[in-house]
């Protein structure tokens, strides 16, 4: 028998312009997690105005543009922070026949956890775009 999982993520609204499926996201982690090995590690995910973004990507990035997702990393048993842009997410899928915001943002929690557990697209020979890829399917998103 699976004990359930200890909920261990938290998700923070920070704007009011795009709604989000908190339900769906939280169904969505908690088959995420277990997949990452996420069980004992907590998380963040927030969402954020693009031009709280835009801040965040200036001040750490040295960026004075939003972006779409942005990670930063915890310490001892905390993983980190996962900061997404609603309005570029929104933006991304209104721009793709195939793309619904629920699935964009599902994509780019994924992309965070990635970057939060070390992987790194910019240097990892395509390590990170392959294990993305095989998670997206897995995961419908």
């Amino acid at each position: 028998m699976q004990l359930p999982l200890r909920e261990n993520f938290l998700i923070i609204n920070k704007q009011r312009k795009h709604a989000i499926e908190n339900g769906r996201l939280r169904r969505f982690l908690e088959s995420l997690a277990p997949a990452l090995g996420l069980q004992e590690r907590g998380f963040s995910v927030v969402f954020l105005t693009d031009e709280k973004m835009r801040r965040f990507n200036r001040d750490y990035r040295g960026f004075n543009k939003s972006t779409d997702v942005l990670s930063f990393q915890g310490d001892g048993g905390y993983l980190g922070d996962i900061l997404i842009s609603s309005e570029t997410a929104y933006n991304q899928s209104r721009k793709s026949s195939t793309l619904s915001f629920e699935t964009n943002i599902r994509r780019l929690i994924l992309h965070g956890l990635l970057h939060l557990l070390g992987y790194d697209h910019e240097t990892d020979n395509g390590e990170m775009r392959a294990m993305e890829r095989r998670l997206r399917r897995r995961f419908q998103c």
